[in-house]
């Protein structure tokens, strides 16, 4: 699940540790509390240990510890057990305000040269590592923070057989699945409303749940739906499982919404994540009026489909995908740019361009921003592979739609453009992204003469072969294929070059690169040294050292024609 960032360290776990002598000194036979408390280390005879490896400079460290404190105080009454802070390398004053949260005991931070030895001593790589070792002075586990992580008190006393016995748990949990056995817990077994009301999870029973991890700007979304299936009176609830710990920014965001949510903190929601492998936000988890687990992620289909994805059952994926077949088939320019009487495009100056006059070309739908770092490096390419093919073509336009943030940031990135665009706004966008299933910019969809979609991947084919690429259908890259491969005919596998006299550049493909040799773009065909990373263009790897011969290397080699960047047998 997500958040389990931390380095493993590697220990043998049979090897018995004498505690006094491990966490003693030559001038030092004890720990510290925070409050200056000395406690004498032979105490600690027979309990188990917990090195807490940790520093205030580490953004996870600072994330874990609040939950090994939660762990620490409920277990502290058992009395068999202690945790020992040992601080990465920091100043003092930054120890002192770090380990004033800890209510455990530490490795004084004057004793630098114990906290080295105990890093080399657990070949400590990461932090937060936590090392867990029992009584009998072995450890017990060294991947401490991810158990606490996953399981928390529940892992008590965190041995092998311990975790063994909650991941069978966890299994059988799943083959008896139902919404008590995911929402209940032993000191809960309600959710809560916007106004701070419980409701029992009963009342949920035998209707269709989403389990929602929110993120990003789905929630209106999910809003929508979730208001216009209830009022057509479906059974239909989502829960809301909240991953922040920030209490104010829960209450208001949750204020504004209208299911149900597990409390804030609550100890089901990290459950929850991991009991469904959670990997990515938003997530809709779709659990049936059965209990079982429906869909893993309607989030993807609530943007694409909205209220007719409902109930979010495979029968009803499988004719979703039904009807977008039968709608790609169907799709015409008019169907996916017209938009009641937003019929048309612009040009420069706000010229409007009617739809229907780029009925029956090839056009590709540019989606871009002036904000975007790759969309400003990749718009000359596009331009220049546009001026080409309008030079040869005049069925051939480009519209751009937008993502900018304001009308300024849209004219000044469209004034540089050579084609057309949907207006600023316009909202036609929300439309085209979601019918192309746009996740990053810049892409470039090509749509055919039929209006039906020829390629969502036009972009990958610019860089690689330009104006060469049109009209970027299937039979057109397989063409380049061809030529491709006709061109490296007589070329060597391998070659040497005074420029990398190291080791052989082998012959590669399918990479934009910069030559080492004449410091140009390059793409298709280079030599290549993978160790070193270091390209050649065939030209600059082929050509013979100047010389008479070559004429001072202005003619090509004889049998050798040159053209590009590319050198190939006459």
């Amino acid at each position: 699940m997500a958040g389990g960032e931390q380095c493993v360290t590697q220990i043998n776990d049979g090897d018995a540790l004498e505690s006094p002598s491990l966490l003693s000194s030559s001038e030092r036979d004890f720990l510290v509390h925070n409050n200056g408390e000395q406690v004498k280390i032979d105490s600690l005879k027979g309990k188990k240990l917990w090195l807490y490896f940790s520093a205030s400079w580490c953004g996870h460290c600072r994330h874990f510890t609040p939950s090994l404190v939660e762990v620490y105080k409920e277990l502290s009454t058992k009395g068999d057990f202690e945790i020992i802070f040992i601080s990465a390398y920091e100043d003092e004053e930054s120890f002192n305000g770090y380990f004033s949260k800890m209510p455990w005991l530490a490795i004084p931070f004057s004793d630098s040269e114990k906290r080295d030895l105990l890093n080399e001593e657990f070949k400590v790589r990461g932090i937060p590592t936590l090392v867990i070792i029992g009584e009998d002075g072995k450890v017990v586990s060294d991947s401490g923070v991810e158990i606490i992580r996953e399981y928390g008190v529940e892992g008590y006393p965190f041995t092998e057989e311990r975790i063994k016995e909650l991941k069978d748990q966890e299994e059988a949990a799943r083959r008896n699945q139902s919404l008590t056995s995911l929402l209940v817990t032993s000191s809960r077994d309600f959710v809560i409303s916007p106004s701070g009301n419980r409701v029992p999870v009963s009342e949920l029973e035998g209707k269709t749940v989403g389990l929602y991890f929110s993120g990003g700007d789905f929630t209106p979304m999910l809003v929508d739906v979730y208001e216009k299936l209830k009022a057509k009176g479906e059974g239909f609830e989502v829960v809301l499982i909240p991953l922040d710990d920030e209490e104010e920014s829960f209450n208001q965001g949750f204020r504004n919404m209208p299911w149900f949510s597990l409390p804030v903190k609550d100890k089901g929601c990290e459950k929850l994540a991991r009991y469904f492998e959670l990997s990515t936000l938003p997530t809709v988890v779709i659990v049936g009026p059965d209990g079982k687990t429906v869909h893993s992620n309607v989030a993807e289909a609530i943007v694409e489909h909205g209220v007719l994805a409902y109930p979010f059952t495979p029968e009803k994926f499988a004719e979703l995908a039904e009807i977008e077949k039968a709608k790609r088939e169907a799709q015409t320019l008019e169907s996916i740019l017209v938009s009641g009487d937003r019929d048309f495009v612009i040009g420069k100056n706000g010229a409007k361009i009617p739809v229907s006059d780029l009925v029956g070309k090839n056009i590709l739908i540019y989606f871009s921003a002036h904000w975007c770092p790759p969309c400003r490096a990749f718009l000359p390419k596009l331009i220049e592979a546009y001026r080409k093919i309008k030079a040869k073509v005049d069925a051939f336009e480009v519209i751009f739609i937008s993502s900018d943030r304001d009308q300024a940031s849209f004219d000044e990135f469209f004034s540089g453009m050579p084609w057309l665009a949907l207006p600023f706004g316009d909202s036609r966008k929300a439309s085209l992204s979601r019918t192309f299933k746009v996740s990053g910019i810049p892409m470039l969809v090509a749509i055919g003469p039929s209006g039906r979609t020829v390629t969502r991947e036009a972009r990958d084919l610019i860089p690689s072969h330009g104006a060469n690429a049109y009209p970027f259908n299937d039979e057109r890259v397989k063409e380049i294929e061809a030529e491709f491969e006709e061109m490296a005919k007589g070329w060597p596998k391998r070659v040497k070059h005074p420029l990398h006299e190291e080791h052989e550049l082998v012959l590669s493909r399918g990479k934009t690169f910069v030559c080492d040799g004449c410091d140009e773009l390059g793409n298709g065909w280079s030599y290549y040294c993978d160790e070193c990373d270091f390209d050649l263009h065939p030209k600059c790897a082929l050509e013979e050292n100047k010389d008479d011969s070559m004429g001072g290397g202005e003619n090509p080699k004889e049998g050798w024609v040159c053209d590009g960047e590319v050198c190939s047998k006459a």
